[in-house]
């Protein structure tokens, strides 16, 4: 996945967004509107979304450095339930919900808004097209993963072929010995598929309430949002994070997801801020365009958060076979999930 290209493709998506001052019947809300005192507080959550964003995401991977805190513990299955918790959360609480009330807003014609579910529909595309997505890549990098593997031992076997007989026997036994590996191989490309696609369900979102907050004028609508917002990315930061850490990528590769997670919310805020003056979040355009995408965004979350990091972690033999655990992590979602559903108050 390259980030440029996805957010230029986000871009597109959004593009009808900054020019649809004039083609709406429902007028934007005048009311406590003052730019001046808005403007300042606009800024503040730019760096504090930024902040809050980035020290979310980077506390998993940096964690690898404590061997306390490493994938290999099982206090690692607590924070990866609650980080699960809490995307859960994201995507029942916040988006779709969100979804739902822009495509059924009384500024959409009645035909054909009013008379089918399009964010449910908008959220099942979503769920289901991660499940195509998240099965052909897995089983694309699986398959090219053990090529790799059957080259070198194919190679390994040539280079010690001693004579006669021996040659089934050493290969046999070099076989053997990389079995484990290729099972590691597997393992290390489902976590880097589940960090990617997670992380594009996150942006997707993160791009909308942005661009939301910046556009806004009210200073009572944007001063509770700074605080639960920040917490909002600090949250779903640390979920992503615990994804990249357990993907292994290289340092250039972690770098670069960090920069995108944190960066495109205070971007959309800086794109909105800028376009504040002709956006209109009450027009067609807007409310179908936003409710699409908030509707598959969605999807992808739950779906993420269910599949690839509650179900493979609560089954897991390790969790299975120890109670305490199962208890903890059972607590640990909970939480999570609370506590991320009660930011939903102010945001």
């Amino acid at each position: 996945m390259r980030p440029l290209a996805l957010l230029f493709f986000l871009s597109l998506l959004l593009l009808p967004l900054f020019a649809v001052a004039g083609d709406c019947e429902c007028s934007p809300d005048d009311e406590g509107r003052n730019k001046s005192k808005a403007r300042p507080l606009k800024i503040a959550a730019f760096f504090s979304i930024l902040i809050c964003g980035a020290i979310g995401v980077c506390l998993p991977i940096l964690s690898k450095s404590i061997p306390a805190l490493s994938p290999e513990n099982d206090i690692f299955f607590v924070i990866k339930a609650f980080a699960a918790g809490v995307i859960l959360a994201t995507g029942f609480i916040h988006i779709l919900p969100d979804a739902f009330e822009n495509l059924t807003s009384p500024c959409l014609s009645d035909d054909p808004w009013g008379k089918f579910p399009f964010a449910g529909f908008g959220a099942m595309i979503g769920a289901l097209g991660t499940l195509m997505v998240d099965t052909l890549a897995t089983s694309y990098f699986s398959r090219s993963a053990r090529a790799v593997n059957d080259e070198a031992n194919k190679g390994d076997a040539e280079m010690n072929r001693p004579a006669g007989d021996a040659v089934i026997h050493v290969h046999a036994t070099h076989g053997h010995a990389h079995g484990p590996a290729v099972d590691g191989s597997d393992k290390l490309v489902r976590h880097r598929v589940i960090s990617q696609v997670l992380e594009l369900g996150i942006v997707v979102h993160s791009v909308i309430i942005g661009i939301s907050l910046g556009a806004s004028d009210s200073p009572s609508t944007i001063r509770p949002l700074v605080a639960a917002l920040s917490f909002h990315q600090f949250f779903e930061g640390m979920g992503l994070g615990g994804c990249i850490a357990q993907a292994k990528f290289k340092t250039m590769s972690v770098a670069t997801m960090i920069l995108f997670f944190s960066l495109t919310t205070p971007v959309g805020i800086a794109i909105g801020f800028g376009i504040s003056s002709v956006y209109n979040e009450n027009s067609p355009t807007a409310l179908i365009v936003e409710g699409i995408l908030n509707s598959v965004a969605a999807g992808i979350l739950i779906y993420m958060a269910l599949v690839d990091l509650l179900a493979e972690d609560f089954m897991n033999p390790r969790v299975q076979s120890k109670g305490k655990l199962q208890f903890a992590i059972n607590v640990s979602l909970l939480i999570g999930a609370g506590l991320m559903s009660l930011l939903a108050k102010w945001a």
